[in-house]
């Protein structure tokens, strides 16, 4: 392989690495029933979870 494939991959490499990993995004998807029962599973702690519905909650009484 060249240098530049090399470096390529690395760049590559790292940028994926950072992506995601994060909370779930508050929005009407994710707030939704379903959308809600499959994000819900991701949190680790009971506490995440309840902030997360209360995001949601907050969320739902702003686009209203």
């Amino acid at each position: 392989m060249s240098f530049k494939h090399i470096v390529f991959i690395i760049t590559l490499s790292a940028a994926l690495v950072s992506c995601g990993g994060g909370a779930p995004e508050v929005n009407s998807t994710n707030c939704s029933g379903t959308g809600m029962q499959s994000v819900l599973t991701t949190f680790e702690s009971e506490a995440e979870r309840q902030a997360f519905v209360d995001k949601c909650q907050s969320f739902s009484e702003k686009q209203s």
